[in-house]
């Protein structure tokens, strides 16, 4: 089996999906933009070969790499590359050298929020009512409906790439100064942030789940440059599983891994906000793991490839959470300290890629522990501030 694995060496941790490919015994194909030398060496051991695009960004580019990868290796499988980034580039690979996997109209429809929606409304998932853009007057005419605050988005988007929040009618009009063509226009819901998390086999079954909680929304982190921190849960309500599986199910998701974000509501109901066809990001992958001592890189592995799913189960046995610090705040304790104070709770600790510091930090840690009330101390203790 030949997969071509896509800027394999981010985010950094992601060269474990290769080498969990490699061993189940399958031929690993890298195309990437970082030089071979840059490599991780585990990363290079993975890869059976590596053609550097150095623009990858470039579709000529992409397709050359891959018509070089068949020439040499033979039919290729899969083109993967678990990135949202990515997720336009693999599909138009895949219709162009027909590989099995979404291609460009199904991820186009799944990754846009109106293409969500209709998805989310056919299959009784309640979620945010939203407007493509059309023109001033009927973004106005929005307002009038559902009234401020409002949210505007690329119905196409990573992150809050681009996301903002008009309070009043001054607001909306200066933002219809700008260019809004491709934006969705969104009542602003009140409510925290949850997810639902995991990975479906290849007959689209979930084979595990997860849910994490998060201090703030995106958009307010990255517009407001607050501290963030989120954890995973140890037990999904009820609700949330069901609409989740709910949710997953309408998207017909085979061998791959889902993010779905929901507005979790003061009166306990859910708003579906959007599901990602891809791992949630930074280092919840490792998150998954330590929770609930497992290797979701090589269940994902076994996913693709059909190998060892049979009987797996887990059980959710800690919290887990992600604690960020930027470093333009002063703290009260400084990272030697804390990792004497935190001790073997701390699983994980270090920078961030620039590429995910405004919305995930520019220090990370990573504790766990099997009370949420532990948790909730080890934040107030990393974020203390100065």
């Amino acid at each position: 089996m030949n997969v071509v694995f896509l800027s394999p060496h981010f985010p950094p941790q992601f060269f474990h999906f290769c080498a969990r490919l490699r061993e189940l015994g399958v031929t690993v194909l890298g195309v990437g933009d970082a030089p071979p030398e840059s490599l991780h060496p585990d990363l290079r051991a993975a890869l059976a070969d590596y053609y550097c695009a150095p623009n990858l960004e470039s579709y000529p580019e992409a397709h050359r790499a891959l018509a070089y990868l068949s020439w040499k290796h033979g039919k290729l499988d899969r083109v993967e590359s678990l990135n949202e980034h990515w997720l336009g580039l693999e599909a138009q690979l895949r219709e162009d050298f027909n590989i099995a996997g979404p291609r460009v109209e199904e991820v186009r429809k799944k990754r846009s929020k109106t293409g969500m929606a209709s998805l989310f409304h056919a299959a009784g998932v309640p979620c945010i009512e939203g407007e493509l853009f059309e023109s001033a007057g009927q973004a106005r005419a929005f307002a009038r409906k559902h009234g401020f605050p409002l949210v505007l988005k690329p119905d196409t988007g990573v992150g809050a790439a681009r996301t903002f929040k008009v309070s009043t009618k001054a607001e909306l009009d200066a933002a219809l100064e700008g260019p809004l063509d491709g934006f969705i226009v969104q009542p602003f819901i009140e409510g925290g942030i949850t997810s639902f998390d995991g990975l479906t086999g290849p007959d689209g079954r979930i084979v595990y789940a997860t849910s994490h909680v998060y201090s703030g929304g995106v958009m307010e982190v990255v517009n407001g440059g607050l501290d963030l921190f989120y954890w995973s849960r140890r037990e999904i309500p009820p609700e949330l599983e069901r609409l989740g599986r709910k949710g997953v199910e309408a998207f017909e998701l085979r061998s791959r891994f889902f993010h779905f974000e929901l507005f979790e509501k003061a009166d306990g109901s859910y708003v579906a906000l959007e599901i990602n066809l891809r791992p949630p990001g930074g280092y919840t992958t490792d998150m998954m793991n330590f929770g609930s001592d497992v290797d979701v890189y090589r269940l994902w592995a076994a996913a693709l490839t059909g190998d060892g799913l049979a009987g797996f189960t887990f059980e959710r046995r800690h919290h887990v959470a992600y604690v960020a610090r930027r470093w333009n705040r002063a703290y009260q304790l400084r990272p030697e300290q804390l990792v004497e104070r935190l001790g073997a709770a701390l699983i994980l600790h270090g920078p961030m890629p620039p590429a995910f510091a405004g919305a995930m930090g520019d220090e990370m840690y990573l504790v766990r522990y099997p009370e949420m009330a532990a948790v909730r101390e080890a934040i107030g203790l990393i974020q203390a501030p100065g």
